[in-house]
């Protein structure tokens, strides 16, 4: 449809053209009608166009209905770092070595 709308926009400017330098209603007329029927032809194919995009998306999309009846809150095992930190470490952070000495008599 969209060739169709470009061929009769080729003709209404055409006969446009034709129109004004001859003066002609006929031809003027012409223009006019094949402008009105290329912009209907454009509007039913960009609703058609709308149609399939909006088929597309909702057949493509997963169901909205979440069951949550089976889900339960995680328990994960404790690390051994974890207990003696008391869990309060993240599992990607690194252990913090506390064992800086303070004597600063060697020089």
């Amino acid at each position: 449809m969209l060739i169709i709308s470009l061929v009769l926009a080729v003709i209404g400017l055409a006969a446009l053209v034709f129109a004004v330098i001859t003066s002609n209603e006929l031809v003027a007329w012409v223009c006019i009608g094949a402008s009105v029927l290329g912009v209907i032809l454009l509007i039913v194919d960009a609703l058609q166009e709308r149609q399939r995009r909006e088929a597309r998306t909702t057949a493509h999309e997963p169901s909205t209905q979440v069951d949550h009846h089976d889900e339960e809150t995680a328990e994960y095992p404790v690390d051994d770092v974890e207990a003696a930190d008391g869990g309060s470490a993240h599992p990607d952070s690194e252990p913090v070595d506390d064992s800086v000495s303070d004597d600063h008599t060697n020089h």
